[in-house]
């Protein structure tokens, strides 16, 4: 089953001719979890031939600009569009009245609800979980209050061996049983060891969203092995204290979190829009964590896998 992360926008908070403020689409199963949304995000949506009507989440991560000022646009388009679904939002407490008061301002009457979701940002929490996917928020060190989110897959049952099937003559209630881990009883009374008899199909995967902080050790123990890692790279580390005074992280900082945290791969963006090349935030992450990739506008990352489809 597709679990796949599109780039819908890879800067800081100005804008590039090629590089759109943040927001990442995730592809979980063909469902859409948008996460942020900045300026200029339902474009990209559309330029990347991202399904909007697939989008029923949105994740926010903190109140700046860069981040949020895209959703009242996509909101009114969703409505133009005749979406009757819910959309749930996901976001810090400060945002809900602002977001309403925007909503009532441009729309004249939306056609569906909008569940809006606050959230602690001290707190580790689950905040949302269905048969596909768990989503827990993880504390950022920024200027402002700010989470980032671990995207990970339910857990399946096992499967069931064919030949374990036939050999042991299995009904639908032994198969359930086996499933849900219990051993297999023959009519002898051999006790037939449930590994024996079931296999994994898909090992859960997991992707991790860290936008807008400083480096962390709290988070380096959130994140430890995912499978893949977005963690913004705003500064190089020539320009620590910048970073520091700023609260962000040089790509230097992200490589040392994805060693230290053991994850598979790195995706570094939100670069500051003062370098011309980036490649130089590749180069500095590579140096620490060889399994960098430096993400631009379009790009589509598969997780878990080896090889990524740009």
């Amino acid at each position: 089953m597709r679990f796949s992360v599109t780039i819908l926008g890879s800067s800081s908070a100005l804008p590039t001719s090629k590089r759109f403020p943040s927001a990442h689409a995730l592809n979980v199963h063909e469902r859409i979890f948008l996460i942020d949304c900045g300026e200029g995000t339902q474009i990209q949506l559309r330029r990347f031939n991202v399904p909007m009507n697939r989008i029923n989440h949105i994740f926010i991560t903190h109140n700046h600009g860069d981040h949020v000022l895209g959703i009242f646009g996509l909101i009114s388009t969703f409505n133009l569009l005749g979406r009757k679904t819910d959309l749930h939002i996901f976001g810090l407490a400060e945002f809900e009245e602002l977001l309403f008061r925007n909503i009532d301002f441009f729309t004249d009457k939306l056609n569906f609800r909008i569940v809006y979701h606050a959230l602690d940002p001290n707190r580790v929490e689950q905040v949302h979980s269905d048969k596909h996917i768990r989503v827990t928020t993880l504390p950022l060190r920024h200027r402002v209050p700010a989470v980032g989110y671990l995207f990970s897959e339910t857990p399946q049952l096992p499967n069931i061996r064919k030949e374990a099937i036939e050999m042991y003559n299995l009904s639908l209630a032994d198969i359930e049983r086996i499933k849900n881990g219990e051993d297999f009883i023959t009519t002898d009374g051999k006790v037939i060891p449930n590994r024996e008899l079931t296999f994994v199909a898909n090992v859960p995967r997991s992707y991790a969203y860290c936008s807008d902080t400083l480096y962390s050790e709290r988070l380096v123990g959130l994140v430890k092995g995912v499978d893949l890692l977005y963690h913004e790279s705003t500064f190089l580390h020539s320009e620590l204290e910048l970073a520091r005074k700023t609260g962000h992280s040089t790509a230097l900082q992200a490589a040392t979190v994805a060693t230290s945290a053991g994850v598979g791969k790195l995706l570094i963006g939100h670069f500051s829009s003062r370098y011309r090349n980036e490649n130089n935030f590749l180069t500095e992450a590579k140096a620490v964590f060889p399994e960098t990739y430096l993400v631009e506008d379009g790009q589509t990352f598969e997780v878990g896998k080896k090889l990524f489809c740009q």
